[in-house]
């Protein structure tokens, strides 16, 4: 195991503005400084659908949540989503202007969920992808319609430049939180949804406009998919929950690659601080 003291590297977490942090629920859960550019006040971004038919429902139903501000009572999105075929393999190499979202055994590696976004020198995000594991979600603890929602729904919209409401475990009742829909909450509906807060943050995040897009633009080349733990970076902030880490990867052009991890509970139950890539995953 590797541990690590983030005191001083939060404090170069939030000059980087990476960090991860428990906050109430309020609209102040921003993924960094990260956005798409776009020159309207609503922009359409394309999801790749790379899933197998145990997963395809769950992608359709977590975009119509997103594309839904009025069933929790907010008055507008700047982002739309639209679900089109996908463009990547099961592996998710990222395409440009585009999230991709996949499943796939990826292996005992202690990651549940898993969202990449690639972004340029003025923080604009160009490209994202969003992984699910069933090595876990093939097992009687993770396969139930609630968790695969809940984690469907978050790690799409990390993509989008959101971060957490909350990281403590407790239900916001929103997607975008720690809440596990497992055990005896396996049947619970909480925390499956985006909910006030999150398009109200969208709002704040998308609240500018910009001089040109980085959504769905005409140029069609890929960013390879990151297969290798070792090759996620810098391991650049953790929650206090050890739920949560963020990578930083500098790819040959300039640009990061930004990748949050969402582990197990097993991952964590033997030490929150360690960097869960160095542990045994024998679960």
């Amino acid at each position: 195991m590797k541990m690590f003291n983030f005191g001083s590297r939060a404090i170069f977490g939030l000059i980087g503005s990476l960090l991860f942090v428990s906050i109430p629920a309020h609209a102040d859960h921003a993924w960094g400084n990260y956005h798409w550019a776009r020159a309207t006040s609503q922009f359409t971004l394309k999801i790749g659908n790379n899933l197998n038919n145990s997963w395809g429902g769950y992608l359709s139903m977590a975009s119509g949540d997103w594309n839904n501000p009025g069933a929790v009572g907010a008055p507008f999105t700047p982002v739309i989503t639209t679900v089109v075929s996908g463009k990547s393999n099961r592996n998710c190499s990222m395409v440009s202007g585009t999230t991709q979202v996949c499943n796939k055994t990826y292996g005992n590696n202690g990651w549940l969920g898993l969202a990449s976004i690639n972004v340029n020198s003025s923080g604009h995000i160009t490209q994202g992808s969003a992984k699910m594991n069933d090595t876990y979600f093939n097992t009687t603890k993770y396969n139930n319609p609630n968790e695969k929602l809940h984690v469907m729904c978050q790690e799409v919209a990390h993509t989008f430049g959101l971060g957490h409401q909350s990281e403590d475990g407790s239900s916001q009742n929103s997607c975008m939180d720690y809440f596990s829909n497992t055990g005896t909450n396996s049947t619970s509906t909480l925390s499956t949804k985006p909910n006030y807060h999150d398009f109200e943050e969208l709002t704040i995040i998308y609240g500018h406009l910009d001089s040109m897009t980085t959504v769905a633009p005409m140029s069609s080349a890929t960013l390879g998919a990151i297969e290798d733990a070792n090759d996620w970076g810098k391991l650049m902030s953790q929650s206090s929950e050890g739920r949560s880490s963020t990578y930083e990867r500098t790819e040959p052009n300039g640009s990061k690659t930004i990748t949050h991890v969402y582990w197990t509970q097993e991952s964590v139950e033997n030490c929150r601080s360690c960097d869960h890539r160095f542990e045994p995953h024998d679960d």
